[in-house]
């Protein structure tokens, strides 16, 4: 208190005691309040717990979404990893079938073409005969069997060049060994 609100003998007025009084009373039952606030440990769990909660769960959505991100991100690059092997793979293929092509010598492809024409012959005339001794509606499912045959008929020469090639080339090597 200042020196002013004192009356000339020094002391406090009632109504300044009064006010006095009240104050202390207020800053008491803060104080109380706090302590009250410290010693309530089951409230101070509860807070914690709760803030706890909450920052858990807000890092448990964080650890989500990078999660789906690194996903998407190594899906894609599995994709093209994928892609990219398969056009590898591709190109080899492509260069295999050349280089069989390239190594297989001439004598073999006109023995194929031989053979292919042997073949031609031998169907024509397992045709005729299977023709003459065969019912119709065997027949019906026979020449749309010979038909696919004929709209296939490269990958058909091709396969039985590559075969007629490769047991050559075993034949050949089991000779020199």
């Amino acid at each position: 208190m200042n020196d002013e609100s004192r009356n000339k003998m020094g002391t406090p007025t009632p109504e300044e005691l009064r006010e006095q009084v009240e104050r202390t009373r207020d800053e008491l039952g803060q104080t109380v309040e706090a302590l009250a606030a410290k010693a309530d440990i089951k409230a101070q769990a509860k807070e914690k717990t709760a803030a706890v909660k909450e920052r858990a769960a807000e890092k448990a959505a964080v650890v989500k979404e990078q999660a789906a991100e690194k996903t998407a991100v190594v899906r894609e690059q599995a994709a093209e990893k994928a892609a990219a092997a398969s056009g590898q793979i591709r190109e080899k293929t492509e260069q295999a079938a050349q280089l069989v092509k390239d190594r297989t010598p001439d004598a073999v492809l006109e023995r194929t073409a031989q053979a292919a024409a042997q073949v031609r012959e031998g169907a024509a005339a397992a045709r005729r005969y299977a023709a003459e001794k065969t019912p119709d509606p065997l027949l019906e499912k026979a020449d749309r069997a010979a038909t696919a045959a004929r709209a296939n008929r490269t990958p058909l020469i091709a396969g039985g060049a590559v075969l007629v090639a490769f047991l050559l080339i075993r034949r050949s090597r089991g000779r020199n060994r």
